[in-house]
């Protein structure tokens, strides 16, 4: 009698958890975007740097980054330096890497942004750098994946030897779901920078504030590590970031994997991904998968974790 009664205590649970709404966070674009800045500026003053090195891929996230980037370094070098303190005014540089495998309107939406954003920048073609490793690493040709993360490693060491001789920062580019949430990231490769300044915010509020930085050209771009040829994120993935916030949000809000399974915001997000992907049967081998790689994440990160910009978020 007590066990089925206690079953039916969890099953009740259960019910009114499921009855909970999964709350997103909102945020003032205004307010988040100041606190961005104001860290990228306070992060390089700190340690004497005299600005930042960015790669432009044409995408939301680091035409998001670069532009939040350059107007908090605007902001800082045309106002007053503090009494007794030599003014230090700090540069951006963008860096457009393009590879054969990336699309050649990546490359022009790299440079578009830079003019756009009127910051210097430099396009340089990885493919000789990439060819050379056929010498040392003949095996990381064999599988497009393998060569793919090879790419993103040299990439990364470009824009970090270039920070080193500008006496620069690298800044990153990786948002919350990406990098923190499911880990899809090449360690050593994009996740090698010296700060995350957007890695408190989700793709979709990424996404928010492209718009409100005045690009919503690139807002709803579909989202690419431009590592092998055609490949999406969300293709590779089988869903799509929404599908990844509103889980690892519900985590964190203390429901169970078995209830995130059955809740309905999730099931409605990702139910009709299952068919448009065809990577997943069904919500629960998604939601799985998800979780798998959230544990992922949690361990690049203890190898790696660039400090993360603290913003102001709400949940209404």
């Amino acid at each position: 009698m007590r066990l089925k009664k206690e079953k039916k205590d969890v099953i009740d649970m259960t019910t009114r958890k499921l009855e909970e709404r999964i709350k997103l966070a909102g945020m003032d674009p205004e307010l988040v975007g100041r606190e961005i800045g104001d860290f990228i500026v306070e992060t390089a003053l700190k340690v004497g740097a005299t600005g930042g090195v960015i790669g432009l891929s044409g995408g939301v996230d680091s035409t998001t980054t670069a532009a939040l980037a350059n107007m908090a370094f605007e902001r800082h070098n045309s106002g007053m330096p503090r009494p007794g303190a030599p003014k230090k005014e700090l540069q951006l540089v963008g860096y457009i890497l393009p590879s054969a495998t990336n699309s050649p309107d990546d490359e022009q939406d790299g440079v578009k942004v830079a003019k756009r954003l009127g910051i210097d920048y430099e396009v340089l073609d990885i493919e000789p750098v990439v060819e050379s490793y056929r010498a040392t690493n003949p095996e990381a040709f064999e599988r497009s994946y393998d060569k793919g993360n090879l790419m993103s490693r040299i990439r990364a060491n470009i824009l970090s030897t270039k920070a080193a001789t500008e006496r620069k920062l690298v800044i990153g580019t990786g948002n919350r779901d990406e990098d923190f949430g499911i880990g899809y990231y090449t360690l050593f490769g994009d996740g090698a920078v010296h700060l995350s300044p957007i890695g408190a915010l989700s793709k979709r509020l990424v996404r928010e504030m492209a718009v409100y930085l005045g690009f919503p050209d690139i807002a709803h771009r579909e989202p690419t590590a431009g590592l092998e040829p055609g490949q999406t994120d969300a293709t590779d993935l089988g869903y799509n970031y929404d599908a990844v916030e509103i889980v690892l949000e519900g985590l964190e809000q203390g429901f169970t994997p078995y209830q995130l399974t059955r809740h309905s915001q999730v099931v409605e997000t990702i139910k009709p991904q299952l068919g448009t992907y065809g990577k997943f049967s069904s919500v629960d081998d998604a939601v799985e998968d998800i979780l798998k790689r959230h544990d992922n994440a949690l361990g690049k990160a203890e190898i790696i974790h660039p400090p993360i910009a603290p913003v102001t978020l709400r949940y209404d």
